[in-house]
């Protein structure tokens, strides 16, 4: 309560004399809370309370202003560095998440994920590097390692095992170099459909404070294996096909097959899941946020159908199969005809 009334008390200081009505927007897995204020004319602003011994916002000015000559992003009215408060333009209340979920209709979600990844290309097409962090092998495997701390040993009470630490060795050895081997664009690191707003002409795109210069495949994985919405794999394997045209055309740094930048997807997939698994974890038993754990099982399924399908990343599937078992669907053999699809779609 004492950061809302901090937060009124700032929004009165930038519309004096107005009433100003405020009520809650959205909240962040972090600590970053967003409320709608709605002025005496009727029109609204989002105001962003990031608290400053939790969150700097200097990254969100600096981001915003990199991918806004190629995404339509927020504008900043006003900012109080001090107390960790931003008036920013309000996007609408309608994210992509809701509109999937609202129309099931397999044309529309096309329709909008290839919206989305026309953004994504004109954001990478502006990548430089040494202009932001470096998603490096040592950011990785911070990532990944939330997997056996949080997920292994808080939620399922299963501290890895000698064995099966031989076991994560073994695959996260020959899946991150591979991940760090990539091509390296500007990365927004969560483009997914809790981030992007249905707004007439292109998406608008959120959260982007925390974007790095990274794998070319990490973004495009994030929108099409989310963690609160799934496809089919023909579906993904599909909308992948035409990024990987748009990027080729747009002069991207993408492998020169299909088969091989579909790994790529998939192997970034699997270090962002192994992350998400224990991120999940981690908000229910540090920061009690225990709505998280629903998803981990779609996350789950992600992984295991993923490191099943390369001989390299064995050691994963079974490790995970030691942790949650296996399921009928892990003992899929449809797997080749995806990728009997691949080969075709790339010579048409």
């Amino acid at each position: 309560m004492q950061r809302l009334e901090a937060l009124k008390a700032w929004l009165a200081t930038q519309f004096p004399g107005q009433d100003v009505a405020v009520e809650f927007a959205a909240a962040d897995a972090d600590f970053r809370r967003y409320f709608r204020a709605t002025l005496a004319d009727g029109s609204t602003r989002i105001v962003m309370d990031a608290p400053p011994e939790h969150k700097n916002t200097d990254s969100f000015v600096s981001v915003r202003e990199l991918f806004a000559p190629a995404a339509n992003v927020p504008a900043i009215y006003a900012r109080d560095a001090a107390q960790g408060f931003m008036l920013l333009q309000d996007m609408g209340k309608i994210t992509y998440l809701a509109a999937l979920q609202h129309d099931e209709r397999t044309l529309v979600h096309k329709h909008l994920l290839l919206e989305a990844v026309d953004t994504l290309v004109a954001i990478q097409k502006l990548s430089q590097p040494g202009v932001l962090p470096e998603f490096d092998r040592a950011f990785q495997l911070r990532e990944v390692n939330l997997l056996p701390e949080w997920y292994a040993s808080k939620e399922l009470g299963k501290p890895l095992t000698f064995a099966q630490r031989k076991l994560w060795d073994a695959g996260i050895n020959v899946l991150l170099p591979a991940i760090d081997a990539q091509a390296k664009v500007y990365m927004h690191r969560d483009f997914t459909v809790r981030n992007l707003m249905l707004t007439p002409g292109q998406p608008a795109v959120l959260d982007f404070q925390d974007a790095v210069y990274g794998p070319i495949a990490y973004d495009l994985v994030s929108l099409l294996r989310d963690a609160y919405i799934g496809w089919d794999e023909e579906f993904v394997l599909d909308v992948v096909v035409r990024y990987w045209e748009k990027a080729r055309a747009a002069g991207l740094p993408v492998p020169a097959q299909i088969d091989d930048f579909y790994r790529d997807v998939e192997w970034a997939g699997i270090q962002r899941h192994l992350k998400i698994v224990g991120l999940f974890a981690r908000l229910a038993h540090r920061d009690g946020k225990t709505q998280y754990l629903a998803e981990i099982p779609r996350i789950l399924r992600y992984l295991k159908k993923a490191t099943r399908r390369y001989g390299e990343l064995l050691p994963l599937f079974q490790l995970l199969a030691d942790l949650v078992g296996l399921d009928e669907e892990d003992n899929d053999d449809s797997i080749q005809s995806v990728f009997s699809h691949t080969r075709i779609a790339s010579d048409e």
